[in-house]
């Protein structure tokens, strides 16, 4: 089972899929991206490597939508669904992507009346550390 593992993950490595993926992370993270899966892969190296490859490799790198638009429906869902390490995370992508904190704090505002004051209220905290690790 260890073995079958092991390929498991040294094949993602080397799919183009998780190469593209990781150098989207690292240049959505300020170069952060490695530090990112590093942490993921020390509980599941598997789902690190799935992560990777799907959403930045294969999603996120798709045409039709720039990187800034990428991040701020993102940000939307992840308000929604309560996923506040992640949403920390992408709120770093979207400055990143070229949105400004008021912008971020006007997609939250907004997300009040289709996520609810709760969520928006999280949302709002979650936003304001990453922007006081930033300086934002």
């Amino acid at each position: 089972m260890l073995k079958l593992r092991s390929n498991l993950i040294t094949m993602h490595q080397k799919d183009e899929r998780f190469l593209r993926g990781k150098q989207l992370l690292d240049d959505l993270m300020q170069g952060k991206g490695s530090e990112l899966i590093e942490q993921m892969s020390s509980v599941s190296p598997d789902l690190a490597a799935l992560t990777v490859a799907f959403p930045f490799g294969e999603i996120y790198s798709r045409p039709g939508l720039d990187m800034r638009s990428r991040e701020l429906i993102t940000l939307s869902a992840l308000v929604v669904l309560g996923a506040w390490p992640q949403f920390k995370v992408h709120v770093r992508g979207a400055l990143t992507a070229g949105c400004t904190a008021t912008e971020i704090k006007e997609l939250i505002i907004q997300l009040a009346v289709y996520g609810g004051f709760p969520a928006a209220l999280n949302a709002m905290q979650a936003a304001g550390e990453v922007f006081d690790e930033l300086n934002c």
